[in-house]
């Protein structure tokens, strides 16, 4: 009986050390409470000080000229930054914890496939912000990020593909319901990674 035991106990040792080789395990909940609270922060600067208010494709904003789109723009990337460098910070911190690497051939992996939708995402907002089609911003900045996640999910934990499908279920309902897509921005960006957040941090670090 104690063989068995032992034998057991070794395959799962060996299942823990395969798991951790072959995805990256260092994403931190609070990582994503942060993101999730930059981002509705953001989205309340956007309607409430810069006007942002989606009702209609190419009609987007009360202000909608070029100093608006420069201070959209600004916001936007302020809140990027701020979640990526949380996000890095974190990552980093927890794998120093559990004696590994950061940066890995998995965390690669995870970059290369997240990158190939988010630089799509990335041209196609260009083009929408050039041809004044403001209010497709939110919904495809949820889609191409839902499908980036949805693609990280494969090398991480199960839970981002999740997040991923709810982020892109999100940018496909807001493009039906443009007046709605900054509610939906900050549901999906804002209140699912805050949501996200708690759950991987009551589920993988306490």
């Amino acid at each position: 009986m104690k063989n068995n035991l032992d034998h057991i106990r070794d395959i799962a040792e060996i299942r823990s050390m395969m798991e951790r080789s072959s995805k990256f395990m260092s994403l931190s909940g609070w990582a994503g409470i942060l993101a999730g609270t930059y981002a509705l922060i953001g989205a309340y600067i956007a309607v409430k000080v810069y006007n942002f208010n989606p009702v209609t494709v190419s009609e987007a904003t009360e202000n909608s000229g070029s100093t608006g789109l420069v201070q959209l723009i600004i916001l936007a990337l302020a809140v990027l930054i701020m979640a990526s460098g949380t996000a890095i910070f974190f990552s980093y911190k927890r794998a120093v914890q559990r004696g590994e690497k950061a940066w890995n051939a998995t965390a690669r992996r995870l970059l290369s496939n997240m990158a190939v939708p988010l630089v799509s995402g990335v041209v196609l907002l260009i083009f929408l912000l050039t041809n004044g089609l403001l209010g497709l911003l939110a919904p495809f900045t949820l889609i191409f990020y839902g499908l980036a996640l949805y693609n990280a999910g494969t090398f991480t934990y199960k839970e981002v593909k999740i997040l991923g499908l709810v982020q892109l279920s999100l940018g496909l309902i807001s493009t039906w319901l443009i007046s709605y897509a900054i509610i939906l921005w900050a549901m999906g960006f804002g209140l699912a990674h805050i949501i996200y957040g708690i759950y991987m941090h009551n589920r993988y670090e306490r």
